[in-house]
């Protein structure tokens, strides 16, 4: 069986702080650490859980982003995968979820016979949970969406319990198909001692031009410390549906919000104090 998981490094966006934002409303990567988005984790796991009761089960983890994205590759190597794939290219950048949905499908279709595609439900530095959905639209296979755990594994099809908002749903689906894991999931497990010393000098060609090093040996002779590295042209993408040309969505405008504590105030559970709380509160307009 193979296995695509698609992985996406982001903003530590959950440790937003006023130097978050740039004046011109745009994000400030440099004030925040780069973190592997936290359900892909979970789609990580999943991943794994099911090559462990299947026997010669490949996982492939796969990201889309600057050549530093690779650190989330290794990591990904180091918890269990087997191989990955970088995706990375200037004609990328700008890309909303359609455009990034495009080259991540082709990056499925390149990489052959696939069985199960799962992503986490979505990214911290967007929170629009449409890129596993519009990738299975793109492959045209069946997708299923906050998945919480896989209840049984056969030979045509997975059946898979749902996190929902009012309750849990469990649905069996054929093969090949994508799925999308909710937080709710069982986290990650942690990296393998063994697996980071194998795989500790594994880099992607572009960092080892970077860093001066002559690749061909490693590619040669040393193969399993290679992260396989594709341009658009590797992918036979069509320009016109990448990066901000490919991009019907458009940001016209973002507010940079920054939360801040005012002075504090002690109340006593008398009646006049509540009712002054109440008052108060009513005044301000955050009810009534």
């Amino acid at each position: 069986m193979n296995i695509v998981v698609l992985i996406k490094q982001v903003p530590d966006t959950r440790n937003v702080g006023k130097d978050a934002m740039k004046s011109d409303g745009t994000v400030n990567r440099a004030a925040l650490p780069a973190i592997f988005n936290p359900e892909d984790l979970n789609a990580l796991e999943m991943a794994l859980r099911i090559k462990d009761s299947i026997q010669n089960a490949v996982v492939t983890a796969v990201t889309m982003g600057p050549v530093r994205a690779a650190e989330i590759l290794r990591e990904a190597l180091y918890r269990g995968a087997d191989k990955a794939v970088l995706i990375t290219d200037k004609k990328f950048a700008g890309s909303d979820t359609l455009a990034t949905s495009y080259a991540l499908s082709l990056a499925v279709k390149k990489i052959g016979k696939v069985d199960v595609v799962i992503g986490g439900r979505q990214a911290i530095d967007g929170d629009t949970a449409q890129v596993g959905p519009q990738v299975a639209e793109k492959l045209n296979i069946p997708q299923v969406t906050y998945a919480e755990e896989i209840i049984k594994v056969t030979d045509k099809n997975i059946q898979i319990k749902r996190r929902l908002e009012r309750g849990v749903e469990l649905v069996d689906v054929p093969f090949p198909c994508l799925i999308t894991v909710h937080g709710s999931a069982p986290q990650c497990r942690f990296k393998n001692a063994k697996r980071v010393i194998k795989f500790k000098k594994i880099s992607t060609i572009s960092e080892q031009q970077n860093a001066d090093i002559d690749y061909a040996p490693v590619k040669n002779n040393r193969p399993h410390l290679k992260v396989d590295e594709w341009s658009a042209s590797d992918l036979n993408a069509a320009p016109d549906l990448l990066g901000l040309s490919g991009s019907p969505t458009k940001v016209k405008k973002i507010d940079n919000v920054v939360l801040a504590q005012k002075e504090s105030k002690v109340l006593t559970v008398s009646e006049q104090d509540i009712r002054s709380l109440i008052q108060e509160l009513s005044d301000d307009r955050i009810f009534g």
